[in-house]
């Protein structure tokens, strides 16, 4: 699992085993990513080991549409032939798919829901962590919902609209919740209230390739 060390003494140790298989057919896989497992191969032979390459070798024709954090567990899609490799990628950009995610973040959020739009670019100088930008910045919108407040703690869904790199944990963050044991955008007891990253893809909505037929898959969330 990810280490809780600093970014220059991080030690790559994914989680052993086959993801779990939600759902198969003749043009669609998804499978439920654990959390310290890269969803494509890193920089360097120790960082081969990867959602992709494990799925790959039970199923050789499985192609990616998407990615998820190496901290994020839950849901992903892969696609088992060209054709719905691409009908899927013009859902993902486009927008077509519905992504629910669960996240548990620091303190008690007031308000039962709430929009968070601000605009995301890389922070070059700390890849690969992201930061506001309102100059340069790609538009990001996430909306939330509480789930239920703990001691210290507020259980939340999230409804990305946009699908920008770390969105979610910067968006968390930005509102002054930043999300229970990330590594990245949490520090003090927010990093050491969790031993992971406390965001889980939960569920997602997309149109099958084959008929456009609206199809749910949802994965448990483990924390």
């Amino acid at each position: 699992m990810l280490s809780r060390a600093p970014m220059n003494d991080f030690v790559y140790d994914p989680p052993p085993g086959a993801p779990d298989v939600i759902h198969r057919d003749s043009h669609l896989l998804l499978v439920d990513k654990p959390a310290g497992l890269l969803s494509v191969p890193g920089r360097g032979a120790h960082m081969a080991d990867c959602l992709l390459a494990r799925v790959q070798a039970a199923f050789p024709e499985a192609l990616l549409v998407h990615r998820l954090d190496l901290d994020t567990s839950g849901v992903m899609v892969f696609a088992l032939t060209r054709a719905a490799q691409r009908h899927l990628g013009l859902q993902f950009e486009r927008r077509h798919v519905r992504k629910v995610y669960v996240a548990r973040v620091r303190g008690h959020v007031v308000e039962k829901t709430g929009t968070v739009a601000l605009p995301l670019i890389v922070d070059w100088p700390n890849r690969p962590r992201q930061k506001v930008d309102f100059d340069a910045g790609k538009p990001a919108e996430t909306t939330w919902r509480v789930v239920r407040r703990e001691a210290d703690a507020t259980r939340l869904r999230l409804f990305p609209k946009t699908g920008r790199s770390h969105q979610l944990r910067v968006h968390m963050k930005e509102i002054g919740h930043p999300i229970l044991g990330d590594p990245l955008y949490a520090s003090g007891a927010a990093l050491t209230a969790a031993d992971r990253l406390q965001l889980h893809a939960e569920s997602l909505r997309l149109r099958h390739p084959d008929g456009g037929v609206g199809m749910s898959f949802s994965a448990p969330c483990p924390f």
